[in-house]
């Protein structure tokens, strides 16, 4: 194996940025629906041998200098996001006559595009390269930093961030609750990279070592939090989760609005699974084809389906006057609906999808001919904060619309007042591939990450309830169609928000650089 090192460390030219592409390529395995989290040992072992050999001219100017680091880094990135998002295709597919030419810009320049933040933190980490185990820490913290600029810059994109390759089961996800997934992910590139001081660098037992007391706290941690941490009550309420698996192809056709909403009700109104009827029934993200308010007789027919104690809640487009001659605002909402027919409230997506839900430089776009993928005039308005949506009864959830389930920082601090989280999303627009499992497995996070149980409602799937340790209750796999009812799960207190969870993330980013400085500098020279 160190003769494999010296010939990575020593390829150039195509062949260093291939292997650099096929390395980031190889860790999707991490990822869902794989979940074979040994992946990212293989792909940032191969990158930090990579980085090795990445020395740019000494006499060169500094970004020259830095330029081999930056193309390595941004090879790895372009592979492992071309691997991980090329499902993004298959939006461009739904409408193919208006979007096909839309395909390459999804599956290759997305990517390209994501994988800068790649390529900045290679070239970060080579500024203060060592020859051992203190390039580790710089490599893990420039990475953290990739990832929590991915995640805020232009909006945030934080998909398949490096740490959900390290949590692929509820055993390995425990440990992000006390720590939070930014801190995760500085962590899980310092051990997926250990395996390179086998053959390479100085400081050997004490990264090696490090790297497995790292694991070890993960696995012992979550054996602690799954056995031995009581258990949460359930909060007696039943929720039915109604999955239609609905041809995204076909939603909005005027022909089938009808049946479309005839079928959410007739799931609704199916004899319960168990002993108990419902409580509340949950609808996915847009379920209600047409614009309710405009539409009185929708509100009549659900209170003919729902009993007078029970609560709809229902994905729908939501609209509001926005003054005279002015189109009216669209929002991507949720509303409860009670028994009588009456809406209790609302609550409006606040993160909108860049050219899905509205387009950025919009005239310009227009004039381009270009209008996003799920167009409505002037595109969908974002609301300023999150609503907790609150029911009769006195509970209430929290709702996160489609992705926004993937932002640890959409996650206000009211949130850890209710009773769940509750994501309504459309993931038909993906088709059967890896898309919708990894939707759903960065929601199981959110879940543990919070110790707040998940009420998850999809088109086509996954639709499940999970509990505040990430665990699936009760669930429907992917386009499956029918409903399941289950008792919403208890809650675990909460451990912090996201302001702690910033702190902890850049004390331990600059932890990480101080060590990393200091090996550099010839203090931890010694230990072989």
């Amino acid at each position: 194996m160190g003769r494999l090192a010296g010939r990575v460390m020593l390829l150039s030219g195509w062949m260093r940025a291939l292997t650099a592409f096929v390395a980031g390529l190889f860790g999707v395995l991490a990822l869902q629906p794989y979940g074979f989290f040994a992946a990212l040992f293989v792909s940032f072992t191969l990158l930090t041998w990579l980085i090795d050999g990445a020395s740019g001219d000494p006499d060169a100017g500094f970004v020259r200098r830095l330029a081999p680091a930056f193309r390595i880094g941004w090879c790895f990135g372009f592979g492992y996001f071309v691997g991980s998002l090329w499902w993004l295709g298959n939006a461009m597919l739904v409408d193919a006559d208006e979007y096909a030419w839309a395909v390459p810009l999804a599956v290759l320049g997305l990517p390209a595009f994501l994988a800068l933040y790649y390529g900045f933190a290679v070239a970060l980490a080579r500024l203060f390269w060592s020859d051992g185990v203190g390039r580790l820490f710089m490599l893990a913290a420039a990475f953290g930093i990739a990832e929590w600029l991915r995640s805020v810059l232009f909006t945030g994109f934080p998909w398949n961030a490096v740490a959900y390759g390290a949590m692929p089961i509820p055993l390995l996800m425990q440990a992000v609750r006390p720590i939070g997934v930014l801190c995760m992910n500085v962590l899980a590139v310092f051990v997926f990279a250990a395996p390179a001081l086998l053959w390479t660098g100085r400081g050997k037992r004490i990264g090696l070592s490090l790297a497995a007391f790292i694991l070890a706290l993960q696995v012992g941690y979550g054996f602690y939090a799954l056995r031995v941490l009581p258990e949460a009550s359930d909060t007696g309420v039943t929720v039915r989760l109604v999955q239609p698996s609905i041809d995204q192809a076909t939603k909005w056709d005027d022909a089938n609005r009808t049946a479309i909403f005839e079928k959410h009700l007739a799931l609704s109104a199916a004899p319960p699974s168990g002993q108990k009827r419902p409580d509340v029934i949950v609808w996915p993200e847009t379920s209600i084809p047409f614009i309710l308010t405009d539409n009185p007789d929708a509100l009549s027919r659900i209170a003919e389906v729902l009993d007078d104690d029970q609560v709809l809640i229902a994905g729908a487009v939501r609209t509001e006057d926005a003054g005279a001659g002015r189109e009216p605002r669209y929002y991507n909402s949720i509303y409860a609906i009670d028994g009588t027919g009456q809406i209790l409230g609302a609550a409006d997506k606040v993160h909108l999808v860049p050219f899905g839900e509205y387009m950025p430089f919009e005239d310009l776009m227009n004039s381009w001919g270009v209008a996003a993928v799920a167009s409505l005039p002037g595109g969908f308005s974002a609301a300023r904060s999150h609503e907790l949506l609150k029911l009769p009864s006195g509970r209430s959830f929290y709702p996160l619309i489609c992705y926004e389930a993937i932002f640890p920082y959409e996650i206000a601090p009211t949130a850890f007042s209710t009773d769940a989280l509750l994501n309504v999303t459309n993931d038909a627009w993906f088709g059967d591939t890896p898309g919708p499992r990894q939707h759903f497995h960065q929601a199981q996070v959110r879940a543990v990450e919070t110790g707040l149980p998940l009420i998850r409602a999809a088109n086509t799937g996954i639709s499940a309830v999970v509990d505040a340790k990430g665990r699936v209750v009760l669930g429907l796999p992917y386009d499956a169609s029918g409903f399941v009812d289950a008792t919403i799960p208890g809650k675990n207190a909460a451990f912090h928000d996201n302001m702690s969870q910033n702190l902890r993330f850049w004390a331990l980013v600059a932890i990480f650089f101080g060590i990393g400085a200091i090996s550099r500098n010839g203090f931890i020279r010694r230990a072989n």
